[in-house]
């Protein structure tokens, strides 16, 4: 099982954003060089630059944190497709590849949390479509239809079950980065996609499906099991 083909991409995106911040630091260090000319006040202010440069850089390197998922043994599981906090449980209606009634699962991922993101399932990925729409605070459920997001739906290896996951945009989170194709075959826990900052992920569910995950709790991608066949 390889899951690591996505690796590469999450620190690539890391490393634009690095060089950016390269770039700053030394047009900060031109510029302490420039202020020491012309009063001790800037130079002060320089070395406040500094160390928010510093601490923006830790921020970068955390955020863009990429850990390896380590995937249940158990057969027949749906586990998470994003870290974060489960904010919502119950049924709704996914009318763009499961078309009719599920169960939905809306996890929040704050801008702390892991922002790449996993298969629930090994299978075959069937549909990807792409909404332009708002960026509202993804705290609140509705950015799940009023935001810009991508729905990815998916076939079962083993039982030919469908489910779809739904990655969306907030209000911070302004690019959604999929690793995938239609027509691709995924592994479970398998990245699929990047997030950029704060944002929400839902995954619909077919109604005959058990939901062992609890509202509140945290869950990790690509381990934590949401629900059972």
């Amino acid at each position: 099982m390889n899951l690591d083909k996505h690796t590469g991409k999450t620190k690539a995106a890391a490393r634009r954003i690095l060089w950016k911040l390269i770039i700053l630091l030394f047009a900060v260090a031109i510029g302490g060089f420039i202020t020491q000319l012309l009063s001790s006040f800037l130079v002060a202010a320089s070395g406040v630059i500094l160390v928010l440069w510093l601490a923006l850089l830790a921020f970068t390197l955390y955020f863009f944190r990429d850990p390896t998922p380590h995937i249940p043994d158990e057969k027949g599981v749906i586990v998470a497709p994003a870290h974060g906090t489960v904010d919502y449980i119950g049924e709704g209606i996914e009318p763009q590849y499961l078309k009719g009634t599920c169960k939905r699962i809306s996890i929040f991922l704050s801008v702390f949390d892991v922002h790449v993101q996993n298969a629930p399932i090994a299978g075959h990925i069937e549909y990807m479509e792409h909404k332009s729409g708002e960026f509202v605070n993804a705290l609140k459920l509705s950015s799940a239809t009023t935001n810009e997001n991508l729905l990815i739906g998916l076939r079962d290896k083993d039982s030919s079950r469908k489910i779809s996951v739904r990655l969306i945009a907030g209000l911070i989170a302004r690019r959604i980065v999929p690793w995938v194709r239609t027509d691709e075959q995924v592994q479970q826990g398998e990245r699929i996609g990047l997030i950029q900052f704060g944002s929400r992920v839902e995954i619909y569910l077919p109604l005959d499906s058990v939901v062992t995950i609890q509202l509140g709790g945290k869950v990790r991608g690509g381990e934590t099991v949401l629900a059972k066949w």
